[in-house]
């Protein structure tokens, strides 16, 4: 993919860059391991003044960086606004709980015959950041302040359809206060990754991205024996269970599915409804997700901007239309309008069969399966019966459904009547192929530190 800003409302071509030639990649990591020296020595309180600095510089340019993400990947300016918003958030929370995060954690003396035992936390050094387009300013930022605020260096490699989102947080750190170098991005494609995480200068690696991006860092880093944290999207199930409020469900079900033009990891994309509230949920949602707005990312009023890419466009109307040839049914949606830009409509697919492509792959668009089940067992087992586990979305408001369902989800997270949706207070991450590793809240921040051992003894002769 050329390093390029595509407007996806248009399919215009509006900016193109070249990507950093061998020798500035070399001189990007120097800067970088040069800057960590600097940052490790530097108080808690120093790294989140610089923070918080970074904050109010998203803050007072969340208007133009709002509108400079919607024309690089089309969700709507009053989403991205709110992402910009968020960033400063996680900027902030970061700045003031990093240090009791990263406190010294005492162990029993006595215990291992010592005067003085406890665990530290300190930085890796430089962390290489391989990052997304669906979220260009916050899946970059929930690395990048926690990383910081450790002491570690960051190296972005971000999607190369987000490159002039990508050059602002290269130099958003530096213009906050913290040292030259301590977050860079580079402009390279996905062929230069091997070359960056094999140098031995970069002690890690963090990926939001595909399966097959996953797989091709984590093989690198193995042999190189370098610490990854992974997050490669999921099929979230959305759990509608006999006692649930079925208005408000449908309501939440809608934003779900749709946020982000659907581009989102976390969005609801199989909603398994049990079968005796089936006809209702299915009523609701479907006349929810009809008369959702598609349009300009730009205006008001807009709920659906276009998809990302025209090959992502592609992919979704491919998975569709191999749903409908196996025998499902088209609810709402399911053809895309005339005109330019890469708009899909929201869509609801029911009738929905283990031999088609939608029943297990994830469906990057605004595209909702609907599966109906008979019993708690069988909606678990359909939620649980994909190879992702990143969130989950389950709706009752039976007590003992709720626990069990709790426990019961293979899901790095479950959000119980309401919106699966990142925060910086809660870990965030999956299991089975939605990758290992966490972040945000103090997992996030620990991620990319030695947690050193450390045994003083009383100084006395050893018998």
């Amino acid at each position: 993919m050329p390093i390029a800003t595509t407007n996806p409302a248009t399919g215009e071509v509006l900016k193109t860059f070249d990507p950093m030639p061998d020798g500035e990649i070399d001189a990007a990591i120097g800067r970088a391991s040069a800057a960590f020296r600097a940052l490790r020595d530097t108080t808690f309180a120093q790294r989140a003044a610089w923070m918080r600095a970074a904050a109010d510089l998203l803050e007072a340019e969340q208007d133009e960086l709002g509108a400079l993400i919607t024309r690089e990947m089309g969700k709507t300016l009053t989403a991205a606004k709110a992402e910009v918003v968020k960033c400063a958030a996680g900027c902030r929370f970061y700045a003031e709980h990093a240090e009791r995060f990263l406190a010294d954690e005492p162990a029993d003396a006595g215990a291992v015959g010592a005067a003085r035992a406890y665990a530290r936390y300190q930085p890796l050094g430089p962390v290489l950041a391989v990052m997304p387009w669906n979220f260009p300013l916050w899946q970059a930022m929930r690395f990048a302040a926690p990383a910081l605020m450790a002491g570690n260096t960051g190296l972005l490699k971000h999607a190369s359809n987000v490159p002039q989102t990508a050059l602002y947080l290269g130099e958003l750190f530096v213009r906050a206060g913290f040292p030259a170098g301590a977050f860079q991005t580079l402009l390279v494609g996905s062929d230069a990754v091997e070359k960056v995480l094999t140098d031995p200068r970069v002690r890690a690696a963090t990926l939001t991205g595909s399966e097959g991006a996953g797989r091709a860092v984590a093989a690198i880093a193995g042999r190189e024996l370098k610490k990854t944290v992974l997050e490669l999207g999921g099929s979230d199930p959305f759990l509608v269970l006999p006692s649930a409020d079925l208005d408000r469900a449908a309501q939440v079900a809608t934003t779900a599915r749709c946020q982000n033009n659907g581009q989102s990891c976390i969005a609801a994309k199989r909603f398994i409804v049990h079968t005796d509230v089936y006809d209702a949920f299915v009523a609701r949602f479907v006349a929810a997700m009809a008369a959702l707005t598609v349009g300009d990312p730009m205006a008001d009023g807009t709920d659906v901007g276009p998809l990302a890419t025209e090959q992502g466009r592609a992919d979704v109307e491919a998975q569709v239309a191999d749903a409908v040839a196996k025998g499902a049914t088209v609810r709402t949606g399911g053809r895309r309008g005339d005109g330019p830009g890469w708009f899909y409509p929201p869509t609801v697919v029911t009738d929905l069969t283990p031999d088609m492509r939608m029943y297990a792959e994830e469906v990057f668009g605004p595209v909702a399966g609907v599966y109906r089940v008979g019993s708690y067992d069988e909606a678990v087992a359909v939620a649980n019966g994909t190879s992702f586990g990143l969130g989950s979305n389950a709706w009752t408001t039976d007590p003992d459904e709720q626990q069990r369902l709790i426990t019961d989800l293979d899901a790095g997270a479950v959000f119980v009547n309401g919106m699966t949706t990142s925060y910086p207070q809660l870990p965030f991450g999956g299991v089975k192929n939605s990758g290992y590793g966490r972040e945000l809240s103090a997992a996030g921040i620990r991620e990319f530190c030695n947690l050193k051992a450390v045994w003083v003894g009383t100084g006395a002769r050893a018998e």
